[in-house]
């Protein structure tokens, strides 16, 4: 969609709506950008077909993956290997983590798909990103990892909310 032809303005869109449906039905993916003023998200406009498709591919994709982890180990090990690939952050989780990392992604992506939503994948990948970049700072590590002695046992008391004076 980087074409200027794939894309049209929100009020192209609202005031020459005959226009707008011309330019998604030549565009070559079938889909059109609506760029929008100030701080607003731009939207995709799409044919239903096209929707479909996409979405028959996303599910044809999360079933293959899902059949290969349930058939072989070593599948699920060769995931891993290669997810440093896809997200390279993931170089910095322990090997167990990035095999753990590959099953639960595919495991999200095969029920996000009966769900129909891709939010509990990108939450998942969000919160393992998270995990990495304890694991890329060695003093964020050793704080974590560390061993609790007794003397470290000391309750810090209630924790107030946010924005609450300690007065």
């Amino acid at each position: 969609m980087s074409t200027a032809a794939s894309e049209i303005n929100f009020s192209e869109l609202s005031n020459k709506p005959a226009d707008s449906v011309r330019k998604l039905q030549a565009a070559p993916d079938q889909t059109l950008l609506v760029r929008r003023r100030g701080d607003e998200e731009d939207l995709v406009l799409t044919t239903a077909g096209r929707a479909q498709e996409v979405r028959e591919v996303v599910s044809f994709t999360t079933a293959l993956f899902v059949a290969l982890l349930q058939h072989s180990k070593e599948a699920s090990r060769l995931i891993a290997e290669l997810m440093p690939s896809v997200f390279p952050w993931v170089r910095f989780l322990p090997d167990d983590d990035k095999e753990l990392f590959a099953v639960e992604i595919v495991e999200t992506l095969n029920a996000a798909n009966s769900l129909g939503t891709p939010a509990p994948v990108i939450q998942l990948i969000t919160q393992w990103k998270h995990t990495a970049e304890v694991w890329a700072d060695p003093r964020l590590v050793e704080i974590l990892t560390r061993e609790q002695s007794d003397d470290d046992d000391e309750d810090f008391g209630e924790v107030r909310e946010p924005g609450v004076s300690t007065q």
